[in-house]
């Protein structure tokens, strides 16, 4: 079984994007589970903390789930043309001590996907997670792309996606995701 943990990179409780990361489980196909989760009880990155060799528990199972997973979705929201800070901030706090990142992020295949209210989807917030992957050396997939424009018309009200066109397109982005992770 392909392991796949879809983290959406929202705190807001209607986000699109946790809404996309739960179709995600839904969605994958034969032989991969999807397992979401957010970045709640992530604090701001605090260099003190980490001096004092306390990293924040819910950073710590943030880790722990990356780790237990075969492949990660980056489910980004896009603020102001660019990643969101919250999200950014999380993955910093993962790649806290420096010395683990190689462990944790080297050669991981990572995707990116997001949904938004305006027409582009999430374009520029994607491309701006770029740099950030290359550096802490995971190997991005490139196979495919999911930028889910007008959330706001392919959800309903229960933060189900109800848009059976961008149901196929996640189907197929996960599997193509999915074979992936597995070669």
């Amino acid at each position: 079984m392909t392991r796949i943990l879809a983290v959406s990179g929202s705190l807001r409780a209607a986000s699109y994007n946790t809404a996309l990361a739960k179709a995600c489980e839904t969605l994958a196909p034969d032989g991969t589970s999807v397992l979401h989760t957010t970045l709640k009880g992530i604090p701001l990155y605090d260099g003190d903390l980490e001096a004092q060799d306390t990293i924040p528990p819910a950073v710590t199972a943030l880790k722990d789930a990356i780790r237990a997973a075969d492949g990660l979705i980056l489910v980004t929201p896009e603020y102001n043309n660019s990643l969101p800070g919250v999200f950014k901030n999380a993955i910093d706090w993962t790649s806290r001590p420096a010395a683990e990142i190689e462990g944790l992020y080297g050669g991981r295949p990572v995707a990116l996907m997001g949904a938004s209210m305006g027409g582009f989807g999430t374009i520029l917030s994607q491309s701006a997670w770029l740099p950030v992957l290359k550096t802490l050396g995971t190997r991005p997939y490139t196979g495919g792309s999911l930028f889910v424009a007008r959330a706001q018309t392919v959800f309903d009200a229960d933060g189900q996606l109800a848009d059976e066109r961008i149901r196929q397109q996640v189907t197929r982005f996960l599997e193509g995701f999915s074979r992936f992770v597995q070669g």
